[in-house]
């Protein structure tokens, strides 16, 4: 007679009680994800009434606004202190790949985050609100003691959770986290159960409560589609990879200016607002998330000019390394969308026969997907903000692609020279070369 535990064991796993747990945990944390971005969302929001007005074109920004953000620097960097936030945080990325976040640091993340928005930091909201969501579905985890597996599937879910309402698709969100976090084995089932559920959760509360965030939210000019634009789609993703490599090297080198100046860290936040409040006020579009910017960018870009949109790329890349280093906290998926969507923009200037809508949507998905290493979340993301169509979703995934591949190689290279390097012997002295 076999016993019950062996009767147990070869239950399906939907009929098993962890499963019942996972679902619960995933319903609970779908519920708070929707509440956080609504209240997050709701608070930043605000920033945005001290710059509508402006105008897009040089210098349109008012010089006060340079007051405002080193203002909001010096808030961050007293929150930083008040808080005990570190210097140097997980970042959204390594967080997702760990699947696990350090709610310790929760409260002073998303204060400093809420302070950076308002104060039109050139960051987006996804940090804080993953660091909620995730951080929720590790706490709660680690207090009921559950076994690490199940921590690391419950921090994923609030992950979902956090970025339902957020992203305005669950199958985005979903998408987005797996391509990042790529859990293996039986993880890879529950993950997916849970973020299911978690992201679809929350995103029938926020929708309820704020409509659609993301969906149909840039009006492209619809074009035909033709054979040419397939490879027309590979130059675009080989020129989304050279501006995430100028993006990466801007990142790094103002991480390193920032580092060696022997500041406090109010005086570094305060200086990194000063800063991209400057370039605001001569750029207005480089200021806050660049989601709304970028409407602007679309609407009016034969009326802004090649110039002032090449401006706004390099710009936006500085003011993003500048916000990053000096310690103010954001994610990195808005500002990249900005940029790439703008780059795209140009290229239609430049060459009038790319059409608009085939150079936007390229570059819109081909940046961000190629710099957080999400390549098919990022096809879905900008199939649903455009509304583009089934045959010109075509390029956008070659172009998302080819900036993937090409990002990966320049990575593995530059792993093979760093290996070769560390393995080279030791060049011998002078005096040995000399025969001494």
């Amino acid at each position: 007679m076999t016993d019950e535990p062996e009767q147990r064991a070869t239950l399906p796993f939907t009929q098993k009680r962890e499963f019942w747990v996972l679902i619960a945990y995933a319903v609970a944390l779908g519920v708070v994800g929707a509440v956080a971005g609504l209240a997050f969302m709701g608070v930043v929001g605000a920033g945005d009434s001290w710059y509508s007005d402006s105008n897009p074109d040089w210098f349109g920004g008012e010089w006060w606004w340079i007051a405002a953000a080193g203002a909001a620097g010096v808030v961050v960097g007293l929150l930083r202190r008040a808080m005990r936030v570190p210097g140097e945080i997980p970042g959204l990325i390594s967080e997702l790949e760990e699947e696990e976040v350090d709610a310790r640091l929760v409260p002073g993340i998303v204060a400093v985050s809420a302070v950076s928005l308002i104060g039109g930091a050139s960051l987006g909201p996804e940090k804080a609100l993953g660091a909620i969501g995730g951080g929720a579905g590790t706490w709660s985890s680690t207090r009921r003691g559950v076994a690490s597996d199940g921590r690391h599937v419950n921090t994923l879910a609030g992950f979902a959770g956090a970025y339902g309402g957020l992203f305005s698709s669950p199958v985005i969100v979903v998408m987005l986290i797996l391509e990042v976090a790529r859990p293996g084995g039986q993880r890879m089932t529950r993950a997916l159960v849970s973020t299911i559920v978690a992201s679809s959760v929350s995103f029938g509360i926020y929708f309820a409560v704020a409509g659609s965030v993301f969906l149909d939210a840039y009006d492209v000019p619809k074009y035909p589609f033709a054979d040419w634009q397939l490879f027309a789609g590979v130059v675009l993703g080989l020129l989304a990879a050279i501006v995430v490599t100028v993006l990466i090297i801007a990142v790094k080198a103002t991480s390193k200016l920032f580092s060696a100046l022997k500041l406090p860290v109010v005086a570094k936040a305060t200086l990194g607002g000063l800063l991209f409040g400057l370039v605001g006020v001569v750029l207005p579009l480089t200021m806050f998330t660049g989601s709304d910017q970028l409407k602007t960018v679309l609407d009016d870009g034969g009326t802004l000019g090649v110039a002032l949109l090449l401006a706004l790329v390099i710009a936006k890349m500085l003011t993003f390394a500048v916000a990053d280093a000096s310690g103010f906290i954001g994610g990195p998926i808005f500002p990249a969308l900005f940029i790439g969507g703008t780059a795209g923009t140009a290229v239609h200037e430049l060459i009038p026969g790319v059409p608009l809508g085939l150079a936007f949507t390229c570059l819109l998905a081909a940046v961000p997907g190629s710099l957080v290493a999400a390549p098919f979340s990022m096809v879905l993301l900008v199939a649903f903000m455009t509304q583009v169509g089934a045959l010109q979703t075509a390029p956008i995934l070659i172009a998302v692609v080819t900036a993937f591949l090409a990002m990966e190689g320049v990575k593995a290279l530059i792993a093979h020279r760093r290996a070769t390097a560390a393995d080279a012997p030791e060049a011998p002295a002078v005096g040995q070369v000399a025969g001494a």
